[in-house]
């Protein structure tokens, strides 16, 4: 059975977002979001990212960033920590040819935002439970997803979700056509026990501990 990636909308804190790149390997995605190859960390699991020392805010500047790479289904994936640079470096990472899903959990500034990018370009993107408003250069291109998904009706802006019904359901219908439409698969346990190729991709975090290759 397929892990999906529904279960990120319980991801919460845990995390500042998780890319998804089909078309480069694992390293290539660490080095288009501004990692060193050559300063890898062996892998390290979520729960010891946190041992890393790293500074999530320095004022008037931007923190450090770590990411975890792997691959799942096809598409090489980066778990986000800290201040990290999938949102910033998007188009960058999507250039020749390769396509990217960015989901970002935003727990501090609701709603959870996700974006879809090909070719040096982000095509569509929005907000979850706010899937009206859409951006990007085909902001309609998921609507059939979403409309089939439950989550609009086929005017494109009157959500279709129960009175009641709790964020985290609405956003995992949401999360639910996002993974069937591009066959997204990630095992929950990348965020505890399983033990990931690490990089810093911004400021300085504390990676002495973790160097050399594993």
């Amino acid at each position: 059975m397929s892990d999906g990636i529904q279960w990120l909308a319980e991801g919460g804190r845990r995390l500042t977002g998780v890319l998804f790149a089909r078309g480069i390997p694992p390293e290539e995605l660490a080095r288009r979001m501004g990692a060193d190859p050559a300063r890898a960390a062996r892998p390290i699991s979520g729960a010891e990212v946190w041992d890393l020392d790293a500074e999530v805010y320095r004022p008037g500047a931007d923190g450090d960033g770590v990411i975890r790479v792997g691959e799942s289904g096809g598409w090489s994936f980066a778990i986000e920590y800290g201040d990290s640079t999938g949102g910033d470096l998007l188009t960058e990472i999507a250039r020749d040819g390769v396509e990217v899903v960015h989901f970002r959990p935003m727990a501090e500034h609701a709603p959870a935002l996700l974006d879809y990018a090909r070719d040096g370009a982000v095509l569509c993107g929005f907000g979850l439970a706010e899937e009206r408003w859409r951006w990007g250069r085909e902001p309609d291109l998921l609507l059939p997803d979403l409309v089939a998904a439950g989550v609009l009706k086929p005017d494109g802006v009157t959500r279709v979700a129960p009175d009641g019904e709790p964020r985290a359901a609405a956003d995992r219908r949401t999360l639910g056509a996002v993974e069937r439409r591009f066959g997204l698969t990630l095992p929950p346990a990348v965020l505890d026990g399983i033990r990931l190729r690490t990089y810093a991709v911004r400021g300085t975090p504390d990676l002495d501990a973790w160097k050399g290759l594993g």
